[in-house]
């Protein structure tokens, strides 16, 4: 007999984590051979573009891992938008990620009322769409070969 809980609790999530890691590990070569590399963690990266006065204007926040970059936030203020901002963080990051971490390729997701067309301008392409996600959005999942 088990008994079910639904409460948030931090130290059995990082239990389960562990747990999945090392199951993760016993499964694959691939996973088993990244253990104890640098590629094995992941890294933050982070651009940001400051005004003058030291504003943000935009930015990028994602993190490597293995040999992939993936995206998690870019924005660039409203103010800026139109002026290629956006092009240069996600092209700095692209930059960093291959030249100083090994990434052969970039991972994002976006929603349709985003920013696909602009991902797709940059050279990637849509891996996955998921349709009401959420309801009345499409979700798009974009990948880029960095090299």
């Amino acid at each position: 007999m088990f008994r079910l809980e639904t409460e948030v609790d931090k130290e059995r999530s990082q239990f389960l984590r562990a747990r999945l890691r090392e199951t993760n590990t016993a499964g694959s070569p691939v996973l088993r051979s990244l253990r104890g590399t640098p590629g094995e963690r992941e890294v933050p990266l982070h651009v940001w573009a400051l005004g003058p006065d030291g504003e943000v204007a935009g930015g990028l926040v994602g993190h490597t891992w293995t040999t992939w970059l993936h995206v998690a936030y870019l924005w660039v203020d409203a103010r800026h938008r139109g002026a290629g901002l956006g092009s240069r963080l996600l092209s700095r990051a692209e930059d960093l990620a291959a030249s100083s971490r090994g990434c052969l390729n970039c991972r994002l997701e976006t929603w349709d009322f985003q920013a696909p067309d602009f991902y797709r301008k940059q050279g990637y392409e849509v891996v996955c769409v998921i349709p009401d996600y959420p309801p009345g959005i499409t979700e798009y999942t974009l990948t880029k070969r960095l090299r």
